[in-house]
């Protein structure tokens, strides 16, 4: 299913069919295997807002901004990195932003406090000022303080279903898929010399190969790229 994913998903499928197929396709096939049909009810509080599905991409003005994120906020599933593949469709695709403004907008929402949900307002910001950062804020975040209020009775009740699980196992996969997508997309608009390759190189072997910090790599990476910048261009 990830391999499939990741695939169609470089072939210009979008991202809210890929997490919805992924997860009904790996649903279906648990529910045929253990064939206990009387579990599949439990999935219809799941119902999400479908019609912001319908809403364009990237609308104009700030109402379309706050509809947008709105958009995205309701339907994004997984870690917040997919958040990445949803901005990179909505706001890059649509020529609003460059990919090197959207790895600009990722690197704003890493080393500031909070979650990587704060790329959005640096998003917002680059589009509509600081307006735009505030309704791009409001936008990503309501529809997660909605859902937790309106799902967590019954939360448990999917937990405890092996057939339900399966849900979450293929919207999972499909998470992980979209970010090793997008990852490879962000990283042809980042790393294009040879210093910026050296460095993303030695990151990824101190990351897998030591316990530092993540927080001390990218500010290693910042000060080596800036005297880069200053020095070598």
């Amino acid at each position: 299913m990830g391999a499939v994913a990741l695939v169609l998903y470089f072939l210009g499928v979008g991202e809210i069919p890929l997490l919805f197929g992924g997860a009904l396709l790996v649903l279906s096939v648990r529910f045929v295997q253990r064939r206990q049909s009387s579990e599949a009810g439990a999935f219809a509080p799941f119902g999400l807002p479908l019609g912001l599905l319908a809403l364009p991409a990237a609308s104009t003005g700030l109402v379309g901004l706050f509809l947008s994120f709105l958009k995205i906020g309701s339907v994004l599933f997984g870690s917040g990195y997919v958040l990445l593949a949803f901005f990179r469709s909505e706001f890059v695709v649509s020529g609003l932003l460059t990919d090197q403004e959207l790895l600009d907008a990722v690197a704003i929402g890493q080393v500031t406090p909070g979650p990587v949900f704060t790329t959005a307002t640096f998003v917002g910001y680059l589009l509509a000022g600081v307006p735009g950062a505030l309704l791009a804020t409001v936008g990503i975040f309501l529809p997660a303080f909605v859902f937790v209020a309106i799902t967590g009775p019954i939360i448990p009740r999917l937990r405890e279903s092996p057939i339900l699980a399966g849900l979450l196992d293929g919207a999972n996969v499909v998470s992980l898929a979209l970010m090793a997508g997008v990852t490879w997309q962000l990283a042809r608009a980042s790393v294009f010399e040879p210093i910026p390759a050296l460095i993303a190189l030695v990151s990824l072997v101190l990351l897998f190969r030591t316990e530092i910090n993540p927080v001390w790599l990218v500010i290693g990476g910042g000060v080596i790229g800036l005297i880069f910048w200053i020095f070598l261009t």
